[in-house]
Parts: C-alpha cells; sequence; structure tokens
C-alpha cells in the first residue's frame, strides 16, 4: 500500500492492522471496474489531485480497474473570460455554440485531461487520455428543454446527453493494464461535437462498464439528513423520498439522479464522496466504515 496512506506517527503494530483488515476488501475488489468521476476543488488543488492520482495507482496496483471521468467547468469559465466570451447558463448547463465548443474541447480534452493523466504516471501508473470522440466511445443528442421550460424557444447549442456508450475501447485499455482518463465530450448523430456534463457521462459509462462502484467527488461530506448529519448509507427509496420531501436539494439532486439509474442499469453501488479528504475513495472502499454516502438497492 502507498505510504503516504499511513501516517508516520501511525505505530508498525497499528499500520499491519491497517493493512490486514484493508486485505480482504481488496481480494473482493480485484478485477472489478470502478469508475470515479473526479471534480470540484479536489481537481483543482495541487496536493489534493496529487494524492487522487496515488490512490488511482494503488486501486490499479491491487488489480482494480479505475476508470476516470472529469469535469472543468471553472477552467472553462477561466479560458472564456480570458478570451472575451460570455457565456450564459439555462438550467444550470452552459449553452455552447461553436466558438464556445472549440475553447470547452481545448480545456477539457487537453490542458485538464493531459494533466490528470501526468500526475497519474508520474505517481507510477500508465494513464491514458481519452474522450468521448475517441474510439466512437459516447454518442450524444442535443438536450432538449423540457416543454414547461419557460425558456423552452431557447437552444443550448452543441450541449448532449449520452445515448450509446461503446466500451470497446475501455476493454481495450482494461487488458492492457492502462488507466482511461475521460473527457466528457461526445459526438453527436452528425458528427458534430457536443460539451456533455461530467456527472452524466460517469453516470452512463459506470452501466456500459458495468462497473461495480460509481464514485462521484465533490466538496461537501455526502448526503446530509435533516438533522444535520452525514447519511452513511441510503437505499434508493430513501433517497427518493428524501428528493420529495426537500431534504436533497440544489446540486445534489442531479448527482443522486444519476446515481440511482446507474444502479437501476447495473452497478452495484455508488457513493457520494468528498473530495477535498485525503484517501477518500480508499477509505469507502477498503474500511467497513466507508466514507460519504453509500447508495445502493436496499
Amino acid at each position: 500500500m502507498n505510504k503516504s496512506i499511513l501516517s508516520n506517527k501511525t505505530k508498525w503494530s497499528d499500520q499491519v492492522k491497517i493493512l490486514s483488515e484493508a486485505l480482504p476488501y481488496m481480494r473482493q475488489f480485484s478485477g472489478e471496474t470502478i469508475v470515479i468521476k473526479f471534480g470540484g476543488h479536489a481537481m483543482a488543488d495541487p496536493e489534493l489531485a496529487k494524492f487522487f492520482a496515488l490512490d488511482i495507482v494503488l486501486l490499479r496496483q491491487v488489480g482494480i480497474h479505475p476508470i476516470v471521468i472529469h469535469g472543468g467547468g471553472p477552467q472553462i469559465e477561466t479560458m472564456l473570460e480570458k478570451l472575451g466570451i460570455k457565456s450564459s447558463f439555462i438550467n444550470g448547463l452552459r449553452v455552447t455554440d461553436e466558438k464556445t465548443m472549440d475553447i470547452v474541447e481545448m480545456v477539457l480534452s487537453g490542458s485538464i485531461n493531459k494533466d490528470i493523466v501526468s500526475k497519474i504516471n508520474t505517481a507510477g501508473g500508465r494513464a491514458v487520455g481519452v474522450c468521448g470522440k475517441d474510439g466512437n466511445l459516447l454518442y450524444a443528442e442535443k438536450i432538449k428543454l423540457p416543454i414547461s421550460s419557460s425558456v423552452r424557444d431557447e437552444d443550448l447549442g452543441l450541449v448532449g446527453e449520452p445515448k450509446i456508450v461503446d466500451p470497446h475501447i475501455l476493454e481495450a485499455f482494461k487488458t492492457s493494464n492502462i488507466i482511461p482518463v475521460i473527457a466528457p465530450i461526445g459526438i453527436g448523430p452528425n458528427g458534430e461535437t457536443l460539451n456533455i456534463n461530467a456527472d452524466t457521462v460517469a453516470g452512463a459509462i459506470s452501466s456500459a462498464t458495468k462497473a461495480s462502484r460509481l464514485y462521484m467527488l465533490t466538496d461537501v461530506p455526502g448526503v446530509i439528513g435533516n438533522d444535520g448529519n452525514l447519511i452513511s448509507d441510503i437505499s434508493i427509496s430513501e433517497a427518493e423520498q428524501l428528493m420529495s420531501e426537500g431534504i436533497i436539494t440544489g446540486g445534489m439532486i442531479p448527482k443522486i439522479k444519476t446515481c440511482i439509474q446507474a444502479i437501476n442499469s447495473g452497478v452495484e453501488c455508488a457513493a457520494i464522496l468528498d473530495g477535498t479528504v485525503r484517501h477518500s475513495i480508499l477509505i469507502e472502499l477498503f474500511t467497513a466504515g466507508g466514507a460519504g454516502t453509500l447508495l445502493k438497492t436496499n
């Protein structure tokens, strides 16, 4: 196990205990695919990003097949501002014309993607960066605003949602011990490039690959209950009830809905994790207590 996971102040006997408790979980998930949506402060903070890369490498070293999907909204916004291109949003989605799409693709498939790949490779892994256009991985259709929308006559432009995922290229990476790092860009029905929400892409890819786990890294501890405490385990029916009661609100709703859809499509479990906590993925996967909020069928 990577030395950074264990504190220098931890006694040797305690370190052995930690490792012995983690081994059964490592055996359990060896050979399984785990999809991780990487974003937020965890991606923007160089130190957190370094530890994330180390964790991804460790997962691969113990026989797990991680697939990383990343976002990049803040970085896109920064670049657009530098170029004097104004952004507008409808229902939380960036209106994307051809000029904006060029910048989105440049930032997501270029600087962000290659930076994550570089960090994983520096940490000892073998990562390759791709986007949904590569190997026809991700076919998408333009998002249509609901009829009830007050802005239904407006067009989101080149914004899509996944329709078909062809996991062939991911299977090739899996057999080659390569860690795929995926930018959330797809190809439309007429060959056009489409900007897609990274959470949605993570859900679609986890479903298509029959992943054992879908992990969504956020900037919050997980789902918070009405009493202000973290809910560590929650069923689909309980999550739906909390959404209807207004306890799960805001940006957490689409994440929970993505997790539910993935589970209904064959993913065993999904979890909302705090990406600002070092090794949150390893804690969730390799300890009895876990981390964040684990969503499952029952």
